[in-house]
This record gives structure tokens, C-alpha cells and sequence, in this order.
């Protein structure tokens, strides 16, 4: 195995999550507040569930969003 890259690999997917994450969090809440689903001060729970085929991983991270 080449740790680099997988290092480098790794890295890049990451950097897609989390800014594909953010992206698709703040339209929706964004929607949300909008048509009046949500006032915009509300704590939300979050949830994120990685797996990878191959290796049986799954794995799961909780935590909030706070709108204010």
C-alpha cells in the first residue's frame, strides 16, 4: 500500500464532504427558514454516516447545528 496515496486520497474526499456537506446543510436550512418550517433559532441534531465497501466500515457522527 502507498501511503501517500491514500494520504492524498483520504485528504481530497474529505474536502469534497465537508464542502459538499456544508453546501447542501445551508440550502436546506435555508429552505426551511423560508417556508416557515423553522424559525432560525433552533439547535438541530445532525447525523453523518460514513461507509467504505471493501473494508466493512461504517461509522457514525453525531452532533448539533445551531441556527443562532
Amino acid at each position: 500500500m502507498n501511503e501517500e496515496a491514500l494520504n492524498g486520497s483520504m485528504r481530497k474526499f474529505l474536502k469534497t464532504v465537508g464542502v459538499t456537506s456544508q453546501r447542501e446543510i445551508e440550502k436546506a436550512v435555508r429552505a426551511a427558514v423560508d417556508d416557515g418550517r423553522l424559525k432560525g433559532t433552533e439547535t438541530l441534531p445532525a447525523q453523518m454516516v460514513l461507509t467504505i465497501a471493501g473494508v466493512s466500515l461504517t461509522f457514525t457522527i453525531e452532533g448539533t447545528i445551531e441556527l443562532a
